[in-house]
C-alpha cells in the first residue's frame, strides 16, 4: 500500500468547510485548563464537522499559540464562541439541542448503548481535566453519556473523550441517516 499525499485526500478548503452541512453536534468545553486539550478538540471538530464549539470558564480561547499548536488551523474552520458561564449556555442551548454531560454518574447511559435520534440536535459537555463537569453543569443537562472504561484508570484526557464521542455519534448518525 502506498501512504497517500495530502494534496490526493481531497479536503475542504476553510471556505468550503463554512459552508459545508454539518452534523446536528455542538461541543461544550467546561472549564478545560490545557491549551493542548482544547486545540485537539477543535482538530476533532474540523474532522467531524461539527457546528460550533462553546468555550465556557476557564477555558482559553484562540488566538493562543499552544491552542494553535495541537488544532493546526481549526480554529480558523470550525465556529468558537466563548461564554463566561456554562450553566446559562445550557439553558440557552437547550431550546435547540439536547444538551448530555459527558461524565461519570449514577443513572449514566454508556456510549455503546446510545442511540441518537436523527431529528435531535446535540450539544456535548466535556469538563476540566481534573474535576470533571461540574455537578451544577451536570444538573442542568438532560442526560449523561459514559465512556465505558475497564482498566485500573478512573478518566480518559478530555481530548480523547472528546474523540471517542464524537466519532461514536458521527458513525452511529451517518448509519442511521442511511437507513431513512
Amino acid at each position: 500500500m502506498r501512504k497517500l499525499k495530502n494534496s490526493e485526500l481531497d479536503r475542504l478548503d476553510i471556505y468550503q468547510f463554512k459552508s459545508a452541512s454539518k452534523i446536528p453536534l455542538v461541543l461544550v468545553l467546561d472549564n478545560i485548563r490545557s491549551l493542548n486539550n482544547i486545540g485537539s478538540v477543535f482538530r476533532t471538530a474540523d474532522a467531524f464537522r461539527i457546528e460550533k464549539i462553546y468555550l465556557c470558564g476557564i477555558t482559553a480561547a484562540p488566538p493562543h499559540k499552544d491552542i494553535h499548536k495541537t488544532a493546526l488551523g481549526a480554529t480558523e474552520s470550525v465556529a468558537w464562541e466563548y461564554k463566561k458561564n456554562t450553566v446559562d449556555l445550557i439553558a440557552e442551548l437547550q431550546k435547540d439541542y439536547m444538551c448530555l454531560a459527558v461524565e461519570q454518574t449514577e443513572n449514566t447511559t454508556p456510549l455503546n448503548h446510545f442511540i441518537p435520534e436523527t431529528s435531535t440536535k446535540y450539544a456535548l459537555v466535556f469538563g476540566n481535566e481534573v474535576k470533571g463537569v461540574s455537578q451544577e453543569v451536570v444538573d442542568s443537562c438532560q442526560g449523561v453519556l459514559e465512556i465505558p472504561q475497564f482498566g485500573t484508570k478512573h478518566s480518559l484526557n478530555i481530548a480523547v473523550s472528546a474523540g471517542v464521542v464524537v466519532w461514536d455519534l458521527w458513525s452511529k448518525l451517518q448509519l442511521l441517516s442511511k437507513k431513512k
